[in-house]
């Protein structure tokens, strides 16, 4: 039985489809695997799904790990696999670096590799550019030898007959600032090859490395999972029975997004053509392939094809928008206005605009629609607190997923704060936030005399030769500076000073940290968390107030983390615990936050929506540098037909980019790729709408020339009297 491909545009019904073959597959007792690339992916297909329990679902990622933990026979399972998230393997990745930072790899001790290669004075970004490579590399089933090999063979192509630089469409598509990039003599453009070739080797160097580790410690990610199966079935072919007779149908959603890595695994069990296998997606809204996805793979199989071809979902003047905005039609008359679905609005500020959404959105409520019908979707929802805040300041419930970082919420960090008073009271910025926080709201005054000596306090009669190097040191005369604050509070020395209503909450807090101390000695890291905030927590607003809800969804979150964490380390103690939470606090890596169906309005990243719709969807903040997210490129890209990619250029150079980079950006026009997908995730977001949907920015629009601004677009089509061109 041939591949079928179910295709169509959003809102048509694919996944609807794909649901009703998957109850006709099973419905004689066959048993069924139903998968997605994605989490929400797959909670979307999930919901409504009928509750058989032949069918199985899972991401990809899912069924790969399956495959390592249950193999044939006889055969050994894969050693103890531990799926660890991106942010825990860029430790590990960290660890793996640690020679080549301190450049002791034998290679730099006799001079056969140059330290001076890009991105590595800049240690960090150069790790973290070298890990999103890595990854990639990992989704394309790409190997160290392997991609060492083709970085190697393509930079002596390039460089051995290298492109005309001096084009008048190359010249005049680099920018004015980069122009000198591209007059190169021969030896200037030997000694970028020079530094391109060590660059390819400690990459290749260091992913061996990072892999090495990772085997040895048995931490996986999803990827590695992915990619350890796609070599466990190449090895062992009862392995690929095993997974055949397991699951006599098998279906996939959101097939667009897959990744190479994920699209041979499928094709490793069920072969190159994916034969027997039923997927579902549209190659038009296709919104990862800067992160992996691969749907010009997927869809150039053969196979049966059901097109989709009516659209159920959103009303015609968001249809109509979505086709201008894609180019399948010119738009002739009005698209929108105030008595149509689609709604556009240009603030003053961005204030203005999130008191607009806000009015908007408790419109809707008060005129009879759930609050889980209606979702904020930005491209990503870090740095929302401006809409947050608006929706709360008028009682509305919000529930925020996707690419929020849970640790850096305010309400995470008033608890956070609470565990290091505990841990170490002599962490002053945590112990401040507990003071001027909401249980303790001290003044500024009271900080101070917190911070003061007892005013009774004798000046030492000798001076300790280490407290006098210290202050030296330090610049300061008094070394006691450092500890003072977290002394006073743990000690009542300067008590007298301070006003009767701040002793008396210091008084208290200070019992409380002493019974904290006392508990941790006993009580588990889940059970201590929970008894330390609910003696030291204030409750922000009235018990059932949309202020104490959302406070009481962000510690549930933490506390879910912290039994993860508890879980996986039954030995680790508050100490920690709490160092493992601070490596996550900054990162960009922190896993997705997902949807609680609890009943509030959503304020939700393109990616946590992936399959779902709402009655009414607002898009806030749609300008340039949020939606679209500005292109911003790595230190060093890599091309197969390419190799390896830098963008600075270092040593002896008297340009800041490479020759190379500079033409491959007008080669490959990635900055007018990059814009299309993210045209196709501001389209994407749009047709999540069943009813109506509001488009909103602020300020003034740019010109467009970087990046595009898809409101004045809209705003330009709306005002059109004639046909668009």
């Amino acid at each position: 039985m041939s591949c079928v491909f179910i295709t169509g545009p959003a809102g048509s019904g694919k996944t609807t489809e794909l649901r009703a073959r998957i109850e006709r597959a099973v419905a004689g007792g066959a048993s069924a695997f139903a998968g997605a690339p994605s989490r929400s992916s797959l909670d979307a297909l999930r919901e409504g799904a009928g509750s058989g329990s032949s069918v199985t679902y899972g991401t990809i990622g899912d069924l790969a790990l399956e495959i390592l933990r249950e193999p044939p026979g006889d055969a050994e399972p894969y050693a103890a696999p531990h799926i660890v998230d991106d942010l825990e393997a860029f430790v590990i990745f960290e660890r793996a670096a640690e020679p080549l930072l301190a450049l002791s790899w034998s290679e730099f001790v006799e001079s056969d590799l140059d330290p001076e290669v890009p991105g590595l004075r800049a240690p960090q970004r150069f790790l973290e550019s070298a890990f999103r490579l890595i990854r990639k590399l990992r989704d394309a089933q790409i190997g160290p030898e392997r991609f060492l090999e083709t970085a190697l063979a393509a930079a002596t192509n390039f460089y051995a007959n290298p492109p005309n630089l001096v084009t008048p469409e190359l010249l005049y598509y680099t920018k004015d600032a980069h122009r000198d990039s591209l007059t190169v003599t021969p030896q200037e453009l030997q000694r970028q090859y020079r530094r391109e070739v060590d660059l390819a080797k400690i990459l290749a160097k260091l992913y061996g490395s990072y892999l090495d580790l990772q085997v040895r410690q048995g931490c996986l990610t999803a990827r590695d999972a992915i990619a350890q199966a796609v070599r466990h079935l190449e090895r062992l072919p009862a392995a690929v029975t095993a997974v055949l007779e397991r699951y006599a149908a098998a279906f996939v959603d959101d097939a667009m997004d897959l990744t190479l890595g994920e699209l041979i695994l499928l094709q490793r069990i069920w072969g190159e053509n994916l034969d027997g296998l039923t997927l579902a997606g549209d190659e038009r809204s296709a919104i990862s392939t800067f992160r992996g996805a691969r749907p010009d793979r997927v869809f150039a199989l053969p196979g049966e094809r059901f097109e989709m071809t009516r659209q159920y979902r959103s009303p015609e003047s968001i249809e109509r928008a979505c086709a201008h905005l894609t180019g399948a039609i010119a738009a002739t008359g009005p698209i929108g206005g105030e008595s149509s679905e689609l709604t556009l609005f240009r603030a003053p500020n961005k204030r203005a605009e999130a008191n607009f959404i806000a009015e908007y959105v408790g419109d809707l409520l008060r005129r009879g629609s759930p609050p889980e019908s209606v979702a904020l979707i930005f491209r990503s929802v870090t740095g929302v607190g401006v809409y947050e805040e608006a929706l709360l300041e008028r009682g509305i419930r919000i529930q925020t997923i996707g690419d929020a970082n849970v640790l850096a919420d305010r309400d995470a960090l008033d608890a956070l704060a609470l565990l290091w008073n505990v841990r170490d009271p002599f962490r002053h910025e945590w112990l401040l936030r507990t003071l001027a926080g909401p249980a303790m709201a001290l003044s500024d005054a009271s900080v101070y005399a917190l911070c003061a000596e007892p005013l009774d306090s004798q000046a030492p009669l000798f001076e300790s030769e280490s407290q006098s190097g210290a202050a030296a040191r330090s610049g300061r005369w008094d070394p006691k500076r450092d500890v003072r604050l977290g002394w006073n509070v743990t000690h009542p020395e300067v008590d007298a000073g301070l006003a009767p209503t701040a002793r008396e909450r210091i008084e208290r807090f200070r019992a409380l940290l002493t019974q904290w101390v006392e508990a941790s000695k006993t009580l588990s890291l889940p059970d201590l968390a929970q008894t330390i905030w609910r003696d030291g927590l204030a409750r922000r607003g009235e018990p059932s107030s949309a202020r104490a809800h959302r406070q009481q969804m962000t510690l549930t979150r933490l506390l879910e983390r912290i039994a993860a964490f508890a879980a996986e380390r039954p030995d680790a103690g508050l100490g920690e615990l709490l160092e493992y939470f601070d490596a996550r606090m900054e990162s960009g890596l922190e896993s997705l936050e997902t949807d609680r169906g609890d009943g509030s309005v959503r304020i939700a990243s393109v990616d946590a929506v992936r399959g779902r719709s709402f009655d009414h969807v607002v898009l806030p903040n749609v300008q340039a540098g949020a939606f679209p997210l500005w292109y911003v490129p790595d230190a060093f890209l890599y091309s197969p037909a390419l190799g390896m990619i830098p963008k600075e250029n270092v040593g002896d150079a008297e340009t800041a980019r490479t020759a190379k980079f500079s033409y491959y950006m007008f080669r490959a026009k990635t900055r007018e790729a990059y814009n299309r997908e993210e045209r196709r995730a501001f389209v994407y977001a749009l047709r999540r709408a069943r009813r109506g949907a509001l488009v909103t920015a602020s300020g003034s629009p740019t010109r467009g020339v970087a990046a595009p601004e898809f409101l004045r677009e809209l705003e330009v089509a709306l005002r059109a009297p004639t046909p668009l061109a």
